[in-house]
C-alpha cells in the first residue's frame, strides 16, 4: 500500500486550486496587455489610411516638416526640445514629429521666413489633444509663458 501513496499525485482528481487560480490570473494580464497594444496599432492604423484627398494623417505631418525643416533655427529646435519635455520618453519623438509638423504648417501658412516661439506656442497649443489641456496650461504656466494669445485655440 505504501507505494500508491507515492504515486497519488499521478492519479488525483486536478491541479491544485493555486495553479489555477495562478493561470486565470496570468490569463487576465496577457488579455489587458493584448487589448493595450491593439489599441494603439489601431490609433497608428487610423493615421496611414488616406484621407478624401489622397493623403494620409502621417504624409501631411511628414510634408510639413520637410517643408519647414531649412525655416527651423537652433533656438526654435530647442524651445520645442522643452515644449515636448513632459511627454514619457516612449512617445517622445511621435509627439515633437507632430508638434514639429503642427509649428511648420503655421509658419509656412504665416508667411515667415523662419519658425519663431510664438509659432512653437501656437502649434503646440493646437497639436495638443483636448484632454490634455489642463496638463498644457499647467507646464505653460510652470515655464512662465505667455499664451493668453492664443487660449482662444485650446476652446476649439
Amino acid at each position: 500500500m505504501y507505494h500508491w501513496n507515492v504515486f497519488s499525485f499521478a492519479v488525483s482528481s486536478g491541479p491544485d486550486r493555486w495553479f489555477m487560480n495562478s493561470i486565470v490570473f496570468w490569463g487576465f494580464i496577457m488579455l489587458g496587455t493584448m487589448t493595450i497594444g491593439g489599441f494603439f496599432m489601431f490609433r497608428k492604423f487610423m493615421k496611414v489610411l488616406p484621407k478624401a484627398d489622397g493623403k494620409s494623417k502621417l504624409d501631411w505631418q511628414n510634408y510639413w516638416v520637410e517643408r519647414s525643416r531649412p525655416m527651423w533655427t537652433d533656438d526654435a529646435k530647442a524651445f520645442l526640445d522643452m515644449l515636448v519635455s513632459p511627454v514619457p520618453q516612449a512617445f517622445r519623438d511621435i509627439a515633437k514629429h507632430s508638434i514639429a509638423a503642427e509649428i511648420g504648417k503655421i509658419a509656412i501658412e504665416s508667411g515667415a521666413s523662419e519658425v519663431t516661439r510664438d509659432h512653437c506656442i501656437k502649434g503646440y497649443i493646437v497639436a495638443t489633444p483636448k484632454r490634455d489641456n489642463k496638463f498644457l496650461v499647467k507646464f505653460l504656466k510652470k515655464n512662465e509663458i505667455d499664451y493668453s494669445p492664443y487660449q482662444h485655440l485650446m476652446n476649439k
